[in-house]
């Protein structure tokens, strides 16, 4: 028995130009299906090196839980991006809800503790138009993949298990503190 509804196998996902930015916006047609989703710290600047940081990451997921019929079916949190396999009721407004609130929480967090070094870099590498902010935290967009089928499903969810493995963090994916691969295992 499939985890979600395969019915539909087409892509979800179509790039359209936004004319008056020039840059790329995309557009989740089928915002209710499962997706993987990357998210990515402008830069890839280490900012979830620490317990408090990656808090503002989990409370954030818990009120989405709460708001947006939000379920996280696999999740990995690494020091500069993180990967999850979820669905919600809108799961392209969900991540931008998730991205804004957030990046608020995360520059307030690095002001209070004067990390001066980071919040330069945010701001140093803040897009040229992101002109009604100071810092950018998230580099733009999700790179949302539709869930297709049960093999793609398994095959994501090990993907984002095996993330802090491939990069040498822990031998075994259950010992990655921030990882929902314990949960897989009774953890």
């Amino acid at each position: 028995m499939p985890y979600f509804d395969t019915s539909s196998l087409y892509l979800t996902i179509i790039q359209k130009k936004d004319k008056t930015m020039g840059r790329s916006r995309y557009k989740i047609y089928e915002p209710t299906h499962l997706h993987f989703i990357t998210c990515t710290v402008q830069h890839w600047i280490p900012l979830f090196t620490r317990k408090e940081s990656v808090e503002i990451l989990l409370e954030s997921f818990r009120y989405l839980q709460k708001t947006d019929n939000l379920k996280l079916y696999a999740y990995v949190i690494l020091e500069n991006h993180l990967h999850i396999v979820a669905q919600s009721d809108d799961i392209g407004q969900s991540m931008a809800k998730f991205k804004r609130h957030t990046a608020r929480e995360l520059i307030k967090l690095l002001q209070r503790e004067n990390v001066k070094t980071i919040l330069d870099q945010l701001s140093f590498y803040k897009k040229a138009h992101k002109t009604d902010r100071d810092y950018q935290v998230w580099q733009e967009g999700i790179q949302p993949k539709r869930i297709q089928t049960d093999a793609m499903m398994i095959s994501k969810i090990k993907y984002t298990h095996h993330n802090p493995v491939k990069r040498g963090y822990v031998d075994e994916a259950s010992h990655w503190r921030y990882s929902s691969a314990r949960d897989y295992e009774g953890g």
